[in-house]
């Protein structure tokens, strides 16, 4: 298994348990526990894949990814009520999740020998879309748009770190480090000390 199908995976599955979660969340059944759940763990790498028009996008070439995504969201189905807070597992679990799917995103558009540029916009729609796809059909605020928050700025500072470490070593694992540490600590510091960035407020307009 190569850094970047591990880094996948990993993705997935955490993904898929903020699926389930916010699939709990809204009192849905068991199938749309696994719908919501693979929807949240597939859908950012969906994206990625066809935007850079790789072979296969890559659970259709490896169906193993929705397996483990179905099977995270059964455990999720029959253990959900033992979260003391499902909102805050959800909102930890997603920053782990965020971490690892940039880190993900990076990697492969680096693999495929991408502009700086582009590598950190598929890390971004790595990160970013999944979580996004699982709040709109959850009915929820997209996390992704809470006011303030430090969630596309936390995947764009891990994407760019991902970039500026690539030219520093050539070592994929220091590269994946660099990315994954800046965007959790970026993303945990906003859950956990209310890190933010300014937000516009409406002025009255000049005469």
């Amino acid at each position: 298994m190569t850094l970047i199908e591990a880094l996948d995976y990993a993705a997935v599955v955490v993904f898929a348990i903020t699926g389930a979660l916010a699939a709990s969340r809204a009192q849905l059944d068991i199938v749309g526990f696994a719908f919501v759940a693979s929807l949240t763990a597939v859908g950012g790498g969906t994206i990625r894949d066809l935007l850079l028009k790789r072979d296969a996008v890559f659970w259709v070439e490896n169906t193993n990814y929705i397996f483990f995504a179905v099977l995270a969201a059964f455990v999720v189905f029959f253990a959900a009520h033992l979260f003391e807070s499902r909102l805050k597992a959800l909102m930890w679990l997603d920053a782990v999740a965020l971490a690892v799917a940039v880190s993900a995103g990076t990697g492969v558009a680096m693999e495929l020998d991408q502009l700086p540029q582009v590598v950190i916009i598929m890390g971004i729609a790595t990160g970013c879309f999944g979580g996004l796809m699982r709040d709109v059909v959850c009915n929820e605020v997209p996390l992704v748009l809470k006011q303030g928050e430090l969630y596309a700025s936390a995947a764009f500072a891990g994407a760019f770190a991902a970039v500026i470490a690539s030219f520093i070593t050539p070592s994929p694992l220091a590269i994946t480090a660099a990315c994954a540490a800046t965007t959790f600590v970026l993303r945990a510091g906003s859950l956990k000390f209310g890190w933010s960035l300014p937000v516009y407020k409406s002025r009255p307009p000049r005469v």
